[in-house]
């Protein structure tokens, strides 16, 4: 039996990037079904696409509900086998799905998978947001093979690869249907920014896998809806990083670790102050508040589980800043996750 695909762009106001970028995920995705998920856009995003494809399934949301919130809801109204939740700033290639769809089919346990993703704007090198598959360490820093902090590795075809990695990015983002929906999805109150790195974390602790496949290739142009520079991002990014250690992390490391992180986030406020970014300071205020004040809830909501998703034991910036590692391969220890028998 032919596995069902659907491919689920989430538009916000991105007519622009749909105009750009659709023709190629078209001409690229055979006879898989495309939908876009609105989410409430004003720039005439959704009459663009009545006008031009009248043949692509649309959804439209009534209200901005984020990556995560905007998410749920399209995917709760779309039957399939997986699901491949697309940037709309992504250029596919040629055979973009099937190597990475016959990678998951070759195990039910694979519950995520991302492509290799490159650069938009530098397509020799990997860009920021999944480079060639997520890792994480303790304190909850996420870095990439091929891309740890600002610097990105040439793509030399190092990671040509099929890979167990800790968390696959959500800009393009394959997920098998049934173990998303077992999850319960993205945490919605994420809104953006970090979502698919908690529900990976979550999925790991259910025992499933999380890979990347490097025989597909796409071209990110990144900060589509959200540039880095934009205090709203750094607000998004702080809270919801520790939201996710919170949740995540078994008991009797979560206090500390969060402890050491809000310590840590003090330390990264001094450097937007030697710069002037003001903004980017209140933002980190902010999130801390908004952190607090979730608290409460999170300690009635957390679930835990007897495993612990395998994190990096190291301090990625203590080998980046210190050590002078600014390649994956140089950093000390690294394993990649490993799923214990059952």
């Amino acid at each position: 039996m032919t596995s069902t695909v659907a491919i689920v762009i989430l538009n916000y106001n991105g007519r622009h990037y749909l105009e750009k970028f659709l023709p190629n995920v078209i001409r690229y995705s055979g006879n898989h079904e495309i939908w876009i998920a609105d989410n409430a856009s004003t720039d005439q995003s959704v009459e663009w696409l009545h006008s031009n494809y009248p043949s692509i399934k649309i959804l439209t949301i009534a209200e901005n509900k984020g990556y995560a919130g905007g998410y749920n809801e399209a995917l709760r109204q779309i039957s399939s086998e997986y699901y491949i939740l697309l940037n709309s700033d992504i250029e596919v290639t040629e055979n973009w799905i099937e190597p990475v769809i016959n990678f998951m089919a070759s195990d039910v346990n694979i519950a995520a998978c991302q492509p290799k993703i490159l650069a938009y704007d530098l397509p020799t090198h990997f860009e920021y947001a999944g480079a060639a598959g997520g890792y994480m360490d303790y304190l909850g820093y996420p870095f990439c093979r091929g891309r740890i902090f600002d610097t990105r590795e040439e793509d030399l075809g190092q990671y040509d690869d099929e890979k167990d990695v800790f968390w696959a990015t959500g800009a393009c983002l394959f997920v098998r249907s049934a173990a998303f929906h077992q999850a319960s999805g993205f945490d919605e109150s994420f809104f953006a920014h970090m979502e698919e790195i908690d529900l990976c974390w979550r999925l790991l602790n259910m025992k499933y896998r999380i890979t990347y496949c490097g025989k597909s290739a796409v071209y990110h142009v990144g900060g589509g809806t959200l540039h880095k520079s934009n205090p709203r991002k750094t607000f998004l990014n702080y809270r919801n990083n520790l939201v996710m250690l919170f949740k995540n992390l078994p008991k009797g490391r979560r206090w500390k670790t969060v402890f050491i992180r809000l310590l840590l986030d003090g330390i990264s406020s001094v450097r937007f102050m030697a710069t002037g970014a003001w903004p980017d300071v209140i933002a980190i205020l902010r999130a801390h508040f908004a952190f607090y004040g979730l608290i409460p809830a999170l300690i009635k909501s957390t679930k835990r589980t007897n495993y612990r998703a395998p994190l990096y034991y190291r301090s990625v910036v203590w080998e980046y800043f210190i050590l002078g590692k600014h390649r994956f391969r140089q950093l000390t220890g690294i394993n990649p996750p490993t799923i214990p028998k059952s």
